[in-house]
């Protein structure tokens, strides 16, 4: 039609470009539930490429009814409402899949276009936007597969009955113990199932980062460091705060604080193989400057540190149940034979407890042994000295003392390996004054008397 026109080209070409200004404002109208399917998203980008396509034929094959500078603008246009529309529309998005199809999807458009001359740096650059988006899904997503393993972790060793099953469990978390691998079957690993579970969750997450780079056409450095940063964030923020909550739950107990700690205590040796895993992955090595660390070792050590917390004030709360039992008869006339059945109870509840804490580090275990015996040392001698307690006697004393005897027999025995000669008996010693001035002087009074 322009070609055939004679004296009115230039009405033509003005009404021809006015009407496909419209026609493109349609075009990029996405529709209002795009997000909700990649069908959605497909249509948008089909309608797209097929106006741009006429408009380059037509540049092409016509002379003067379209110039380039028509089409720079237009795109132009075009580029800024596409990209406003796929930020609004992908931010509504929470499955990492559909994501990660998306972006797909963007690049063969970009991809596309461009293969026709038109400029698509912007869209490259928006996908990065996304990337965060699609971490965010991931983040999510592994919240939910970090729980799962967490809530059903039977908090105990591995067993191990065989050559076959010992083989399967190293294949799936970096593990070796010579002392172990002598050991006859069955034995047991230290660590329970959530350890090689959540290793190998780790680097699934990997693998999920990885794969939205592809294609992306950038740099192995900047791969890494995209991989490395979101890593970061799976460590820090999402398996921090599942391991946080298992933590803190009420119904934790004594045995499954143990085992968190043990558990931890082998992931952070862990993050070494796993800076390898992304090594190998992007070929960036370590030492390369700008290269990010990740930080696994400080949610480990802040997991094991809280755990380690909790398992003092659980000692702590179970000391104080058992005192709530003592029933001391301040006018007792006679002592008993032994100690106090609330205090051997207790005193065999500790024995049994610290000797769970076989694989835990020395340091730790030998912190709670003595926060635990200060504890018992200081609420019994609140009972002594309480202000309720007005007459004493020396039968009554003599119970006590016996008591404050299973104490300091309790620290001599030596239920956690490592303290320093009568460390741990200097709990009690304190307590042992005390007993010894009131005895001496009820003693004294009555003789007085």
């Amino acid at each position: 039609i322009f070609s055939a026109l004679q004296g009115a080209r230039e009405t033509f070409e003005n009404y021809y470009r006015k009407q496909r200004r419209k026609q493109a404002r349609l075009v990029l109208q996405p529709p209002s539930n795009m997000h909700e399917t990649l069908d959605g998203y497909r249509k948008y980008f089909n309608q797209i490429v097929g106006f741009f396509v006429v408009e380059d034929h037509i540049l092409h094959t016509t002379q003067g009814l379209v110039n380039r500078a028509y089409i720079d603008e237009l795109w132009e246009m075009a580029l800024s409402k596409t990209i406003a529309a796929l930020r609004t529309h992908s931010s509504y998005c929470s499955d990492p899949g559909l994501v990660l199809d998306l972006k797909n999807l963007i690049v063969l458009f970009a991809d596309t276009l461009q293969g026709y001359g038109f400029p698509v740096n912007q869209l490259f650059d928006m996908l990065l936007e996304i990337q965060d988006q699609y971490s965010e899904t991931l983040l999510k997503k592994w919240s939910g597969v970090f729980r799962n393993i967490l809530d059903s972790d039977n908090y105990s060793p591995i067993p191990v009955t065989n050559e076959e099953v010992y083989k399967k469990v190293v294949g799936q978390f970096p593990f070796q113990d010579p002392e172990l691998e002598k050991q006859p079957f069955p034995k047991k690993f230290p660590f329970s199932e959530f350890v090689p579970k959540v290793y190998n969750q780790i680097k699934e997450f990997i693998y999920a980062c990885l794969k939205f780079s592809e294609d992306l056409h950038l740099s192995s450095t900047e791969v890494d460091d995209m991989i490395r940063k979101s890593t970061n964030l799976l460590l820090t923020r999402t398996l921090s705060n599942c391991l946080q909550n298992v933590i803190k739950r009420k119904n934790v107990g004594l045995t499954e604080l143990v085992q968190i700690i043990i558990n931890t205590t082998h992931l952070e040796k862990s993050c070494k193989f796993l800076e390898e895993f992304i090594t190998n992955i992007t070929n960036v090595l370590p030492e390369t400057v700008h290269t990010t660390k990740l930080y696994g070792t400080t949610t480990f050590k802040d997991a094991r540190h809280a755990a380690e917390e909790e398992i003092y004030t659980n000692l702590n709360q179970k000391i104080d149940q058992f005192l709530q039992l003592a029933d001391y008869d301040w006018m007792a006339m006679e002592p008993g034979s032994r100690a106090s059945d609330y205090l051997v109870d207790l005193i065999g509840f500790l024995r049994s407890t610290f000797a769970v804490f076989t694989h835990l580090p020395g340091k730790v275990a030998q912190t709670a042994c003595m926060s635990a015996c200060k504890h018992l040392s200081t609420s019994l001698m609140q009972l002594l000295l309480e202000a309720e307690v007005r007459q004493l006697t020396l039968g009554a004393l003599q119970q006590f003392n016996l008591d404050v005897e299973e104490c300091e027999q309790f620290a001599r025995s030596g239920p956690v390996p490592g303290f320093q000669g009568d460390t741990l008996q200097l709990a009690f010693i304190d307590l042992r004054q005390v007993s010894l001035c009131v005895f001496v002087f009820c003693f004294s009074f009555k003789m007085c008397d």
